[in-house]
Formats: structure tokens, C-alpha cells, sequence
């Protein structure tokens, strides 16, 4: 399973719609938001609201305090395309290349991990409320990978990743898997893959409703063809697109509203 961070939220949610008041209170630095709401001194839409478990949407109601609205912080949304050798965190006590080699922005964490040895699409941000729907199986949400493996797989073998593989003592859950006709357009890695003239490889798109710690490596090797490089692609809604490895930029609106309709 993916290593969840759940940060807490100083920040209003762009994708949660409508929230606890009392946290979009606390993200405005009101520093007793539940004596606020019992005092009468909140409005929503100029309506008095003193229940502690009152929501509102910060991108579309007027929240005041004490006749003064509010100017509570959005959250932040960064997709970066992580290059192999790089993790998934911005420390690292081996002194392992990471993040804050290529993010400059603090307080942002990865919405589900890539190893050391995969690329990809990390979505960073300080999005608490989108990290734990992004990461707890319970609302699988896709996410795409191109993977290149060892041998060329069967029809059969294709079969047994789309209707799981037992890792573990516990089976994944069904999967779309197609084998590409032709290769993928993707940047060279830095350190090539091991090729061996008389084995040949293919390439599979994998899209996974589950988020378990190696799970493509483990299930393409269950089935007998090693995971030779793995690149995720999608991410939900979010894509790849538009970016280079080692490359970061914060999502647009049509990307910020995608999610908001998905998550």
C-alpha cells in the first residue's frame, strides 16, 4: 500500500467543495473557530452560522468575520515528472537525490509514492482532504502506467493481470491491461534498462484501482514477465502532458475543476 501523508490542512481545499467551516476558519488563522461559530460572529452568504459542523464552499460562498470577510489561503496543486533514481520525498537520510532537488516549494507532499527506480507523474501538494481521497483504497481512483516487461506476455497471462494476481495472500483487484503494438514515445533513462538479445520485451498499459506498496513489479512478476521500466502516465484526470523529466508546474483550472468533478 502507498505511504500516506495527510498534512494538515492550512490551507482551503480548490477540489473538497464544501467543507467544515471550522476548518476553513482555522486555515484563515481565526484562532478559536468553534467560540466564533457559538459567539454568532461567523457568517456564510450573510446568514449567522454558529453550528460547529456547518460546511461551505470557499470558491463559491462569502464568509465573514465580524462583518469582515475572510481571506482564507488555497491549497496548492504541482504536477512533476519524476526522473528514475529520484524519491518520492524531500528528504532523504542517505542523501538520495529527492524532491527538493527539483521542487522548490515547501510544505507540498506526494499524493502516492513512485520507487527510486520508477518515473512519472507525482501530484504534489499541501491538499490534505485530496491526499487521503487519492490514497485510501477505499475510493480507487485510476492511475495509469506504461510498463515495459520481460518476454512477450500471453493472452492468458494478460487475462490473469486484468483479474488480479495473489500478492501477498491477498488478491489485487481487477485491472485494465492492454499489450501496446508499438513501442512508447518516452524519454531515455538515464540508466538503461538490462536487455538480453535472445529475450525479447514488450510494453503494457496498466491502469490500477489500488495503490499497494510495488504492486505493478509484483503483479507483472506473478504472471512471469518482470517489470523491466515502469512510467506512470495518469494520475485520475491528471496527466503527463507538456512535461519533461525533472519538470514541475502547478495544475490549471481545467485540471483543479477535473478533479473537483472525479475526486
Amino acid at each position: 500500500m502507498e505511504r500516506r501523508v495527510k498534512p494538515r490542512s492550512r490551507c482551503a481545499s480548490r477540489v473538497a467543495g464544501r467543507q467544515l467551516l471550522t476548518v476553513l476558519l482555522e486555515a484563515a488563522g481565526v484562532p478559536n473557530p468553534q467560540q466564533a461559530l457559538r459567539q454568532g460572529r461567523v457568517r456564510v452568504n450573510d446568514r449567522r452560522v454558529t453550528s460547529h459542523r456547518a460546511r461551505a464552499d470557499p470558491l463559491r460562498d462569502r464568509i465573514t468575520l465580524d462583518g469582515r470577510p475572510l481571506t482564507i489561503p488555497h491549497c496548492r496543486y504541482l504536477l512533476f515528472y519524476k526522473p528514475y533514481g529520484v524519491m518520492s520525498h524531500f528528504t532523504d537520510r542517505l542523501g538520495r537525490p529527492t524532491l527538493a532537488d527539483y521542487v522548490p516549494v515547501t510544505g507540498v507532499y506526494a499524493a502516492g509514492r513512485l520507487d527510486r527506480d520508477s518515473e512519472g507523474l507525482l501530484l504534489l501538494t499541501d491538499d490534505g482532504w485530496l491526499i487521503h481521497r487519492l490514497t485510501d483504497p477505499q475510493f480507487g481512483h485510476p492511475r495509469t502506467y506504461l510498463v515495459q516487461v520481460e518476454r512477450i506476455p500471453s493472452e492468458e497471462a494478460l487475462e490473469r493481470l486484468r483479474q488480479g494476481v495473489e500478492i501477498e495472500g491477498r488478491r489485487t483487484r481487477p485491472a485494465e491491461v492492454e499489450r501496446l503494438a508499438e513501442d512508447p514515445n518516452l524519454p531515455p533513462r538515464p540508466v538503461p534498462i538490462r536487455y538480453r538479445k535472445r529475450v525479447p520485451t514488450a510494453w503494457l498499459r496498466i491502469t490500477l484501482y489500488e495503490g499497494r506498496k510495488r504492486q505493478v513489479r509484483r503483479m507483472t512478476a506473478a504472471v512471469g514477465h518482470p517489470t523491466l521500466r515502469l512510467v506512470r502516465i495518469a494520475i485520475g484526470p491528471l496527466t503527463l502532458s507538456g512535461l519533461e523529466p525533472g519538470r514541475w508546474r502547478e495544475l490549471t483550472e481545467a485540471e483543479i475543476q477535473a478533479l473537483r468533478e472525479t475526486v
